[in-house]
Parts: C-alpha cells; sequence; structure tokens
C-alpha cells in the first residue's frame, strides 16, 4: 500500500455530460497527487463513454451544494 492509498483524496473525478444548469454530474472515482507532485493517481469506479471528464479539489461543501 502506497502513501497515497492511506490519506484522504485529494481531488474528486466526475463524468459531466450536457452544459451549464442542465449539466449532469456523476461521481465516478478520486485522485491522489503523486509524491514527487508531478503527477496523480487515479482510483476510477466507472468509465465514462461519452460526455467529459472533471477534476475537482476534494471539498464537501461544493459537493453538497451540487446534489442540492
Amino acid at each position: 500500500m502506497t502513501d497515497t492509498n492511506q490519506n484522504r483524496p485529494s481531488h474528486r473525478l466526475f463524468t459531466v455530460n450536457g452544459d451549464g444548469e442542465q449539466a449532469r454530474w456523476t461521481d465516478i472515482g478520486v485522485a491522489w497527487a503523486t509524491r514527487d507532485g508531478k503527477g496523480f493517481t487515479l482510483s476510477l469506479n466507472a468509465l465514462p463513454l461519452n460526455g467529459r471528464v472533471v477534476m475537482r479539489v476534494n471539498d464537501s461543501k461544493e459537493e453538497k451544494k451540487r446534489r442540492g
């Protein structure tokens, strides 16, 4: 087990379909910065077939706001 797996993820990964108020965000995984700071380790629960992947800072307040 690496250090990245023992800490809280720094980012959340979402697949986003649509734009603006009509966009649908689906949580698909998490990410941690690598030890050297030059990349990220991703842990995905799903792979999107369409739409785009967005990586956001792991902020529980933002997630609650988006979910309503």
